[in-house]
């Protein structure tokens, strides 16, 4: 397992920002705009790419209209099959967010994890679904069931958080002491009360767990939900907080870090966290 990973994550707004056409339409849409970026990741080296929160579709949550159920896919499923192939032509693990349907009418904000051979490793499911004015994801998410499995990649230890969950520090520590070394965060988020927290939460995260995290925002508008920019602004951060690369704010894009897997330990010696925290002494985390 090399020491230095070559991480990716691509941002990537709607190209037909016209909600009207049908849903199997937009989803073709999206994914088509999305493989030149996954092809341009692979041929540059990428080693574990990250698309976006549900990638192939638009943010549909500000609605609550049912055809959006039409979405959601098993998982694995056609798109994983597809996705597969790609990682294994380029040898690049994949996180890849989706709209699950398990059985009729029970549906997940899942993401799927490949390896670098197209192996299908196992999914993590959206824990905490927010409900609040042009967020009405409990009307389209079951919150997940399935805790936050740690994937072994060829490459690195990989989590995954989703969106929402990025507000809660129970389960980012959760994905540390499962063994992380990077975790991911596909999000979909726009400007306005929780910018300002987009690079103060997961920078904390990475800062009180020791480990990566790469975190992507979509870029540009959707109508007819008009609920703000998606800001964009993808990054990486390492263990001490410092960003390492950052996408713009409105374009579509990939954005490339190198991540060196010894500054975890090189952190983890100084910042005795896992060492000296106190589980017994934490009821009232349960309690309340």
């Amino acid at each position: 397992m090399s020491d230095i990973v070559r991480c990716g994550l691509i941002q990537c707004s709607n190209p037909l920002n016209d909600e009207s056409r049908p849903v199997s339409e937009i989803q073709k849409a999206m994914l088509d705009k999305h493989l030149p970026l996954i092809d341009q990741a692979g041929q540059e080296g990428v080693q574990i790419l990250c698309l976006q929160e549900i990638f192939n579709g638009p943010y549909f949550c500000p609605s609550q209209d049912k055809r959006w159920y039409d979405a959601a896919e098993q998982i694995p499923g056609p798109t994983t099959s597809l996705m597969s192939e790609y990682a294994k032509k380029y040898e690049m693990a994949m996180v890849v967010p989706l709209y699950e349907e398990t059985i009729r009418g029970v549906y997940y904000n899942t993401a799927a994890v490949l390896d670098a051979d197209g192996a299908y490793l196992g999914k993590y499911r959206k824990q905490h679904i927010p409900q609040t004015s042009g967020f009405w994801e409990k009307f389209f998410f079951k919150p997940g069931n399935g805790g936050y499995p740690v994937f072994e990649t060829r490459y690195a230890k990989v989590g995954v958080y989703i969106c929402y969950d990025r507000h809660f520090p129970e389960g980012a520590r959760c994905l540390g002491l499962n063994g992380a070394e990077i975790v991911f965060n596909p999000s979909a988020t726009v400007a306005g009360l929780s910018q300002y927290l987009w690079k103060l939460e997961q920078p904390a995260h990475s800062v009180a767990n020791g480990y990566y995290m790469g975190c992507i925002n979509r870029v540009g508008e959707e109508a007819p939900w008009n609920i703000g920019k998606f800001y964009g602004t993808s990054y990486f951060v390492n263990p001490r907080g410092k960003i390492l690369a950052e996408a713009s704010e409105d374009k579509d894009e990939l954005v490339i870090a190198d991540l060196d897997l010894d500054v975890i330990n090189e952190v983890r010696k100084v910042w005795q966290f896992y060492r000296d925290r106190r589980p017994e002494a934490y009821d009232e985390l349960v309690e309340y």
